[in-house]
């Protein structure tokens, strides 16, 4: 009998994948937008769910918060709905106007995803989620398919973002993912977070990086942001994105959000790129009882960086993935 296990699953009238093993850990993703809704660990002789999740499925639709939205073709936000791709201005609104003026997280948060593959054997399950979502639309003349493979094994839960261009021309996309995790109740000041980043990404009220040069500034030259080294969030308001991230001998950057009573914590870990963190104090329902740690593959308002022209980049034909996920620390 294999210790792993990947089948289909429902929320009401929401169709999931569920990925467990004879551990009890057990994660659990809507086809809507591929958002995982909860992911249970052991902890302490009973299982404990990590992930801030969706718990119904109207919240699914409503998708509030963009609770461990898959973001693609961008992640974060584009400056003013507007970019340069190959000497050609694009509008992704529009006629919008003012205030109306701000698009974000990429256009998948709403699609339905087909189960592309469920496996699994001795060592590890998983499911392949994919969508043809992305079309040419308004201000994104380009298309992309788009499949996200989520894998649970011994060393936690992985995903695999793999994008490919199915269009005619060379297309700007990256991915992201918007997770938010708990590792306690109450509200997260008392927690510890570790973001091992050089440099902060600093931005306007709009939350779009600034210009050139001024968007970057050493964590030395900034220490209310700094958590190279665990501590306390305290009263720490973060919308807040990272870059220069170390990386481990296995080449992956990891940060972690742990409680101080037992030890108790999740590590986040990406291939590379950059890392938001989010205290989620602007949420209407939820203010400061998760941590959303965002691997990105690239920055936010990214189209609009010529430093990350090759980065976003994606020829016909082509294709690029892009690695993250989730390990458990227990103490």
């Amino acid at each position: 009998m294999s210790g792993y296990i990947a089948e289909r699953a429902a929320l009401g009238s929401e169709p999931l994948v569920v990925l467990r093993d004879d551990t009890g850990r057990r994660a659990r993703i809507a086809c809507h937008g591929a958002a995982l809704i909860g992911f249970e660990v052991p902890r302490a002789g009973t299982l404990y769910d990590v992930a801030s999740g969706y718990q119904d499925e109207p919240a699914i639709r409503a998708r509030r918060g963009s609770h461990f939205a898959i973001m693609v073709p961008f992640a974060g936000r584009v400056g003013d709905g507007r970019y340069h791709f190959d000497g050609r201005e694009h509008d992704l609104q529009p006629g919008a106007r003012g205030a109306a003026r701000g698009i974000m997280h990429g256009f998948v948060r709403d699609a339905d995803f087909a189960i592309a593959e469920l496996t699994a054997d001795d060592s590890s399950a998983s499911a392949t989620l994919a969508t043809s979502a992305i079309r040419p639309r308004p201000g994104y003349p380009f298309a992309i398919d788009l499949d996200v493979r989520f894998t649970l094994d011994a060393g936690g839960l992985g995903l695999a973002a793999t994008m490919r261009n199915v269009g005619e021309d060379p297309a700007p996309c990256f991915f992201g993912w918007h997770p938010y995790f708990r590792v306690g109740d109450g509200k997260v000041d008392d927690w510890l977070l570790e973001i091992p980043a050089g440099t902060l990404v600093c931005t306007g009220p709009d939350l779009i990086p600034l210009p050139g040069r001024a968007a970057f500034v050493s964590l030395d030259r900034a220490p209310a942001f700094d958590f190279r080294r665990q501590r306390r969030i305290s009263d720490s308001v973060l919308d807040t994105g990272y870059v220069d991230l170390d990386r481990d001998r296995d080449g992956c950057s990891r940060s972690r959000i742990s409680h101080p009573g037992d030890g108790f914590g999740v590590v986040l870990w990406q291939e590379r790129g950059a890392t938001h963190a989010f205290t989620g104090d602007t949420l209407q329902q939820g203010a400061r009882s998760a941590v959303a740690l965002e691997p990105m593959e690239c920055m936010a308002d990214a189209f609009n960086r010529p430093e990350f022209g090759d980065a976003v980049r994606l020829e016909p034909g082509a294709r690029r993935t892009f690695r993250c996920g989730v390990e458990i620390a227990n103490g």
